[in-house]
């Protein structure tokens, strides 16, 4: 934001004209993160949703850090974070303290990442014409969801929104992810690839639901679903990317549908 179309001086600003011209060309709420870096706008952007606008200043990031859990790292999902909780590594800033070792031998050559993060730095360039990498919608409850039909028609419905955006861009997509919150924040996913890569809305939405079937939702209460759609490739079939599926932020607040392209 240090350069923009508007020549605003606030980061805060130009994400207020973003969130106002989202609502007024497609009548659906945004929210947005700002701060000094990559890592921590992602952060702020989950911080307050469906509707949320979160500035993190620096002279504020270390409060915000302490308040932080190990998941919300980069790159740290739910079988990660559930290693590094095995060697006592709760909070984000535990990491900080962590043996270097231990470090190493849970998460490999992305330790010494994982500790500038747990600071707050982040040195990534931000570059707004990457090629995306996966396609997806997200939705969290304002109540949690107990009724395994009711759970699985918002699998199904998540589904076919993806696969329609999949139709529209003339894409197709090798890998189906489902992302599941259950009510004490526990995030799983579970993923499943085919060949040849496909965009039929019946196909794709049948293939979540069968990955549903692969949880404990309905027997568990279940706070958020989300169905990602990863492996795209155009009408070709040259494969995009790499089967990679998105790493969650353990921050719902609120509820809504939320289409998500993500670009690595």
């Amino acid at each position: 934001m240090t350069e923009n179309a508007w020549g605003l001086a606030l980061g805060m600003e130009v994400a207020k004209r973003l969130k106002e011209r989202i609502r007024e060309e497609t009548s659906l709420t945004a929210s947005a993160g700002v701060a000094p870096n990559k890592f921590l706008a992602k952060i702020a952007s989950s911080w307050k949703k469906p509707d949320g606008l979160t500035v993190i200043a620096p002279e504020r990031i270390e409060a915000f850090l302490q308040k932080l859990p190990v998941d919300a790292l980069w790159g740290v999902g739910p079988k990660t974070a559930a290693r590094l909780r095995a060697r006592g590594i709760e909070r984000l800033v535990d990491v900080r303290s962590a043996d270097a070792s231990v470090l190493a031998a849970t998460v490999g050559g992305y330790a010494e990442a994982l500790r500038r993060m747990s600071y707050g730095q982040d040195d990534r360039a931000v570059d707004p014409n990457r090629e995306r990498k996966s396609i997806g919608c997200e939705e969290t409850f304002v109540h949690d969801l107990t009724d395994a039909g009711e759970i699985q028609s918002r699998v199904e419905a998540l589904a076919r929104n993806a696969a329609g955006y999949l139709v529209r861009k003339k894409l197709r997509a090798r890998t189906v992810t489902l992302k599941l919150r259950y009510s004490n924040f526990e995030t799983i996913t579970r993923s499943e690839t085919r060949d040849p890569a496909a965009d039929a809305p019946n196909e794709i939405s049948t293939r979540a639901g069968a990955l549903l079937e692969k949880t404990e939702a309905g027997k568990r209460p279940v706070r958020l679903l989300g169905v990602s759609l990863h492996g795209l490739t155009e009408a070709g079939d040259a494969t995009l990317d790499e089967d990679r599926p998105e790493t969650g932020l353990p921050f719902p607040e609120g509820s809504g549908a939320e289409p998500t392209n993500s670009a690595g």
